[in-house]
């Protein structure tokens, strides 16, 4: 090769791999966020029930909170420890360099857990109610979603590439997980629905959701956090359905048991169905 020929060439091979490092560290970034497929939402479903199971093995079982020794501050403690687990894997989370499925599910429990924790610590220790919790955990939903937009112009999933995303990603999770349980709670105490009438209206919207995706042009983001909000209240009522006394309308199942029972199966379906990181869109 002539040394004119070589020194077109050169030139261009470099730029070439630098593009291609740019286009590899840029899909490390996204892929911390894994694609959204079925055994993505069954794992959700499940991890919100266990966050509800879980938090309340912790608040009422060990803590007594719901027993005639309850000393009012065990959703406190509860809400202090879930923070700290939460804080910590948010924390590695925004660290890591790529896309860890046992990572990611960890913060998502601990989402859930510290979740169910602080929205019974405002709607009963505090007496905001269910109603009023509800209230002001959607528009805290909501108002993050909506500073998220304003912030970097748009709140798909496909980008959640920097750190500043991420902790919007994170942040809103947080306040619809907490949102959920009170949602939850909301539906089947306050109107009398029972957990299973509770979690039929709930996985009936998530179902209608669903069909819009499928059937409707409707806006993908707005129906992925429809449909990510609404996995909560499901998973919440469930929860509350296993280890809630009969006499409420639970079977009164050890939340312990049914908390372990529910990290197997997760641990089993993340090893069964390997989460893939997001490459688009969800």
């Amino acid at each position: 090769m002539s040394t004119a020929r070589r020194e077109l060439v050169v030139p261009r091979l470099i730029e070439r791999k630098q593009m291609h490092a740019r286009d590899s560290n840029l899909n490390t970034i996204v892929s911390k966020v894994p694609q959204v497929t079925l055994a993505f939402w069954i794992i959700k479903i499940l991890a919100t029930t266990l966050g509800e199971t879980g938090g309340d093995a912790v608040t009422m079982s060990w803590l007594g909170e719901t027993t005639p020794e309850a000393k009012g501050t065990g959703y406190l403690i509860g809400t202090g420890i879930f923070g700290v687990i939460f804080i910590v894997a948010f924390l590695v989370q925004i660290r890591a360099k790529k896309f860890h499925p046992f990572l990611y599910w960890l913060t998502i429990v601990a989402t859930t857990t510290v979740g169910t924790t602080l929205a019974d610590y405002c709607t009963r220790s505090l007496g905001i109610g269910y109603t009023g919790g509800s209230t002001i955990l959607l528009i805290c939903v909501i108002a993050s979603l909506l500073i998220w937009r304003w912030s970097t112009g748009s709140i798909s999933i496909e980008t959640v590439d920097t750190p500043k995303v991420e902790i919007f990603y994170w942040v809103t999770i947080m306040f619809s997980q907490t949102l959920g349980t009170a949602l939850g709670d909301w539906v089947a105490d306050t109107n009398e629905m029972g957990y299973l009438g509770a979690a039929a209206v709930f996985g009936g919207l998530l179902l209608l959701t669903s069909l819009l995706y499928y059937l409707t042009s409707f806006s993908r983001v707005i129906l992925f956090w429809a449909a990510f909000i609404l996995t909560r209240p499901l998973g919440a009522t469930v929860g509350d359905f296993l280890d809630k006394p009969i006499a409420q309308g639970g079977l009164a199942l050890s939340r312990y048991t049914a908390s372990l029972a529910l990290l197997l199966l997760i641990v089993a379906l993340i090893l069964i169905f390997p989460q893939k990181p997001a490459s688009k869109a969800h």
